[in-house]
């Protein structure tokens, strides 16, 4: 059986259950029936987040790091939600509302356990933060800079039951929608926001310095984030901030040398710091969301019609996963510094979220769950802010 085929069978298998949910997907004949638990290194997120009456999903693809997930199986064990052959997916309730326990275990096709992970689901209900206001700065790369999720996330803020909310930025490309601005630039990276000056603009995105980085003493550049709250937020901090970057940080690395995989993550941690310490220091009330590096189109057609063999999918995919996994390492349990996870990389379809000839760029449908995801965590700050 070719590829396409099994991926055809895997994508039209689905199997309901409730409070013990089962997912299996037959192997291609032939097919080796185990696959090593270490090597798929199941990674999840402390915390995913849904709002009532807002459907979300988690694909298991996403999860693990696997070429062929229909050699797999996927128990999910949770008192809400259904699951299908690719992912688990909600639409809470308001009797939802509150924390529930979400644990994968993942088996071959002989039911031989390979790998468990848990993590909370948390509900949040849907008038949450009504009373309050909400000043969101919404910063990234080229996933961003198409202004889709933007857009989304500002329709999803204006139904009932939410505060009234602006979106800051000084950035506003064709794609965005009345009253919608950001700080999302393609190509961009968490370094160039850190430092980049550009000393001749020439009016577009890509020749121009950080929104963040100004002119000091001595003229030299530095990151200034007080001078772009009194520039480009009107003088007033944001409430919230959420980053989606690190394609642009990490996509070269090659995953057949784990040193140099290691050592690119660690630069990109090491400038993600000094922007969020610069945005603490400078709004220190702020939540500062940073979302989990996105996963990339499950079709290698996409990133032939992108790179002609340069870059691969398969690569890219060891990498993002590992990225995955040192972003939750690094930024979780700094609710202290008002950072947080935002489980991004969870609600996007690899599959139906992408067009067949891009790599790395959902189309509408994924970029409205990305939408989804960073609304639903917007949601629970606000729920608590709202206490």
């Amino acid at each position: 059986m070719n590829r396409r085929l099994v991926l055809s069978a895997w994508l039209g298998l689905c199997v309901l259950g409730t409070a013990a949910l089962v997912v299996a997907a037959s192997p291609p004949a032939g097919a080796a029936a185990c696959v090593a638990g270490d090597s798929l290194k199941l990674t999840l997120p402390p915390v995913c987040y849904a709002v009532v009456g807002i459907p979300m999903s988690i694909y298991y693809d996403n999860i693990v790091l696997t070429q062929e997930p229909d050699k797999l199986h996927f128990r999910v064990r949770c008192k809400l939600g259904q699951a299908g052959a690719r992912a688990w997916t909600v639409a809470p309730q308001a009797a939802d509302v509150g924390d529930h326990d979400w644990d994968v275990t993942v088996t071959d096709v002989e039911g031989k356990r390979l790998a468990s992970a848990h993590c909370k689901l948390h509900v949040s209900p849907a008038n949450a933060g009504s009373q309050v206001s909400l000043r969101l700065l919404l910063v990234g790369d080229s996933i961003t800079h198409a202004s889709v999720y933007p857009n989304q996330i500002a329709r999803l803020l204006a139904l009932p039951g939410n505060p009234a909310a602006k979106l800051l930025g000084t950035h506003r490309p064709a794609g965005v929608q009345p009253g919608v601005a950001h700080e999302g630039y393609g190509g961009w990276s968490w370094a160039r926001f850190a430092s980049h000056y550009e000393s001749h603009p020439d009016g577009t995105y890509g020749k121009r310095s950080s929104p963040f980085v100004f002119l000091g003493l001595g003229g030299k550049p530095v990151l200034d984030v007080p001078r772009y709250i009194r520039t480009g937020c009107d003088g007033t901090p944001p409430d919230t901030v959420t980053f989606l970057l690190g394609i642009n940080d990490c996509f070269a690395a090659k995953a057949d040398d784990p040193k140099s995989v290691n050592e690119t993550i660690e630069a990109m941690l090491e400038q993600a710091d000094i922007v969020s310490a610069a945005f603490h220091k400078a709004a220190p009330q702020a939540d500062l969301g940073v979302g989990l590096t996105i996963p990339a189109n499950f079709r290698e057609s996409g990133f032939e019609a992108n790179y002609h063999g340069q870059y691969r999918r398969w690569n890219w995919k060891q990498v993002q996963h590992e990225l995955v996994r040192r972003e939750i390492e690094h930024f979780g349990n700094r609710q202290g510094e008002r950072i947080f996870l935002i489980p991004t990389e969870l609600n996007l379809d690899p599959v139906d979220g992408f067009p067949e000839n891009n790599g790395c760029h959902p189309n509408e449908v994924g970029y409205r769950q990305i939408a989804t995801t960073i609304y639903c965590w917007i949601k629970a700050r606000l729920e608590l802010r709202s206490q």
